[in-house]
């Protein structure tokens, strides 16, 4: 008898085919600027990405490429890679759309397949890894390697990501007095399988491919994988706020970020740099 998660690329891929239309309509995925030329990231990454105007950028795991596109807008050439056909088929819509195709390409293919696809090692100045990413993979040491293959020497990484010790809880063991309870452990080192029918950018949408595996991966694994395939981190930031609605008792601030109301009781993502030596 086979395990739940045997599968998991292909339930992946069927929750995440289902959720392409879905969050295109969602208000949080809102394209209204990046279709008046002005697209904006999170706060966190507008804080730390720094320009990127002349630069090659590989946006992994793009979902449907609309900050491989707002990228693009500031003057980056990007490839965006995501497994999903029905993402990547609206990210060259887009793309066409704003006319940005010259400036932004995009690859369907399995992340673990991407030299494969886009075979051009040592040729983009940025890897951009943003937000719900690296957890769907059972490989960080293997993701590793091939983000440092694809970085030219003196390149770097930006990874922004749900914190780890957050994601320990769930809104589906939520205590007596509101807050999130238990979920996986933090050091947990199997893949945990899942049957949500909820989609976190549409309160009201209700998803038939519910079974979704992921993995946990601590930040201490993700850092040791980097500098393990030859990375050098440069700086490790961790924040109080996420810009989706991880737990329902998170509050949403001015800036479209989500807190905790009360206290900043853990940290809700966190980001990282980590450079190819340059020589």
């Amino acid at each position: 008898m086979s395990k739940p998660h045997a599968d998991w690329r292909a339930l992946n891929r069927a929750n995440w085919n289902e959720r392409v239309p879905i969050h295109v309509a969602a208000s949080g995925y809102d394209m209204s600027a990046l279709r008046a030329g002005a697209g904006r990231l999170h706060p966190i990454e507008e804080a730390e990405l720094g320009p990127v105007d002349g630069l090659r950028v590989l946006h992994l795991q793009c979902h449907f490429g609309r900050d491989t596109l707002t990228l693009a807008q500031r003057g980056a050439k990007t490839v965006g890679l995501d497994f999903s056909a029905p993402a990547i088929e609206k990210a060259r819509e887009l793309a066409a759309e704003l006319g940005l195709a010259v400036r932004a390409r995009f690859v369907e293919s399995d992340l673990y397949d991407a030299p494969r696809a886009i075979p051009e090692p040592g040729s983009f100045d940025r890897v951009f890894v943003t937000w719900g990413a690296i957890n769907w993979l059972p490989d960080i040491r293997g993701w590793a390697g091939i983000v440092a293959q694809f970085l030219k020497p003196g390149g770097a990484l930006y990874l922004a990501e749900g914190h780890t010790a957050a994601l320990v809880f769930d809104d589906a063991k939520e205590t007596p007095d509101g807050m999130p309870g238990w979920y996986v452990p933090y050091f947990h080192k199997e893949p945990f399988v899942d049957d949500d029918p909820r989609d976190y950018a549409d309160d009201s949408a209700r998803l038939t491919n519910v079974r979704t595996v992921e993995w946990m991966h601590p930040i201490s694994e993700v850092v040791s994988s980097l500098i393990a395939a030859g990375l050098s981190l440069r700086w490790l930031h961790e924040h109080d706020a996420v810009p989706w609605q991880m737990f329902r008792g998170l509050q949403q601030g001015a800036d479209g970020m989500y807190r905790w109301p009360d206290k900043p009781w853990l940290p809700l993502s966190y980001s990282l740099w980590a450079e190819k030596p340059a020589g």
